[in-house]
């Protein structure tokens, strides 16, 4: 008797649900030209956005510090983020990223089960250490590359001759032009475009959720077309997840979590502690400039700037002083004397004195200088002025308030009202000045400044660490960690 074997059928390749959840529906009766005003319509979405993505990356970066202690993402942190990321979600269906729905979107964290755009995000019961230290920076580089095609066009970065950014278009965003022109002319959206928009959104907000540490499931290079997310084949219950990785379920922050005021006040305090960062950063800048860049007599003193002409002089422009205005509530001694220190480039004498501008204009009327206008990083910028040779030397003038003639040499000028002007010639007249200049102040309140600048920076951290905890702590309550029943 002979037996006949039959192949056995390939089990089907695994698709296993991705934790972040996108799905979304095509509103069939889209107006025809509405989308060319939903940038104006959108406008207060994206005023709160911004406020809310700063408190996003402030969530994260807590997130970070007990994922990587605990290795535990608090359910509250977890919420408020999840809730950000599904309302920039509607945002984006309703607006540029889809044009998917002429229904106004919501202002609320909250899914809305009736509007036809989605997003949720598996809770994760742990989350590793390790990868958190890395994945966001380091794992998810080739997504980035391909997401900055599909979000970001490949014309970043590219400059014209005159340093203006060229015009950079995004895949999605040729698509949903493409769609938006056949919906005005014709009244229907392509679905193949908006499936293949869809796939495209879907990947880049799978990678936002994954890059926020949301998952340590790494992103899959799958581009899932269509306007819900691809069910689970080919895979037993027990084969949808490692056995050692606890069973997970949908996030749905509700209203008693994250109520408006809770969200309000979250934001503020975030807002708040961006603040200090800035002005923590401003008085560390400050005090950093302050050690490096005071001389040992107290002066603050410039980095050394290469001067050099053909001509007879250079020439500062006019220097306005005007203190008879200042208000009462500044400070005595803000500013006191100004020292301008230069050294020969051949180490010939030079000569450096100050006027006021009108004498200096006097003196260089009709005679070939360059005018220091500002200065760039390539160097000093110059205004060149025609003329002759000058008819005396300047040390054999009398117009200046403060002068110095040697191979380095320096001026101290106490400041008064008025129009100044600084100029550096060779002591005999002559042509062609080359010096090396630094210019710098005694600077009396700078350290003041700088304390009270990191006294206030502290002073806001606190007030918003307060801000930020509040809510969180409230929130924490209404959703206890852990899974719900």
């Amino acid at each position: 008797m002979t037996t006949t074997t039959v192949p056995s059928t390939p089990r089907p390749a695994e698709q296993v649900p991705y934790p972040v959840h996108v799905d979304a529906e095509l509103d069939p009766q889209l107006s025809r030209g509405l989308w060319l005003v939903k940038w104006l319509l959108a406008i207060p979405h994206y005023l709160i956005l911004v406020a809310l993505w700063i408190a996003f990356a402030l969530m994260t970066a807590l997130a970070f510090v007990s994922i990587v202690v605990t290795g535990r993402y608090p359910r509250s942190l977890f919420d408020f983020n999840v809730g950000v990321m599904r309302w920039s979600w509607r945002v984006s269906f309703y607006s540029y990223s889809a044009l998917g729905t002429d229904r106004y979107p919501p202002f609320t964290l909250a899914d809305v089960p009736d509007y036809p755009a989605h997003l949720e995000v598996d809770y994760p019961e742990h989350l590793s250490r390790g990868l958190a230290l890395v994945k966001w920076w380091l794992l998810a580089i080739p997504h980035y590359l391909v997401i900055a095609l599909f979000a970001g066009g490949v014309g970043y970065g590219v400059r014209g001759a005159d340093d203006s950014p060229l015009l950079s278009i995004s895949l999605i965003g040729v698509l949903v032009l493409v769609a938006a022109v056949a919906l005005l002319v014709t009244g229907r959206y392509p679905r193949s475009v908006f499936d293949l928009v869809l796939g495209l959104n879907r990947w880049v907000l799978r990678v936002a959720g994954y890059v926020s540490l949301m998952t340590d499931r790494y992103p899959p290079f799958r581009l899932d077309q269509g306007g819900h997310e691809p069910a689970a084949t080919g895979a037993a219950p027990d084969d949808l997840q490692p056995r050692t990785t606890p069973p997970v379920e949908p996030v749905r922050p509700g209203p008693d979590g994250w109520t408006a005021g809770r969200v309000v006040t979250l934001v503020v305090g975030s807002l708040v502690v961006l603040a200090s960062l800035m002005v923590a950063g401003t008085g560390g800048t400050l005090a950093v400039i302050d050690s490096d860049r005071r001389s040992s007599d107290g002066f603050l003193m410039s980095p050394t700037e290469r001067l050099d002409t053909e001509g007879f002089a250079i020439v500062s422009e006019d220097a306005r002083v005007q203190t008879d205005d200042v208000s009462d509530w500044l400070p005595d001694h803000v500013l006191d004397d100004v020292r301008l220190a230069a050294g020969s480039a051949d180490g010939g004498e030079l000569f450096l004195g100050i006027a006021r501008s009108e004498d200096a204009a006097a003196y260089l009327a009709d005679v070939r200088h360059d005018v220091v206008s500002g200065v760039e990083d390539s160097g000093p910028v110059y205004e060149a002025v025609a003329g002759r040779a000058p008819g005396s030397a300047p040390i054999d003038e009398s117009i200046w308030v403060v002068s110095d003639v040697a191979a380095e040499p320096e001026v101290t000028w106490a400041v008064e009202d008025g129009s100044w002007t600084v100029v550096l010639m060779n002591p005999d007249g002559s042509a062609r000045v080359a010096a090396d200049l630094r210019v710098g102040a005694e600077v009396p309140a700078l350290q003041t400044l700088v304390g009270v600048l990191l006294a206030a920076a502290a002073l806001l951290l606190l007030l918003g660490a307060v801000l930020v905890a509040v809510p969180l702590r409230l929130a924490a309550r209404t959703h206890p960690e852990g899974p719900r029943t």
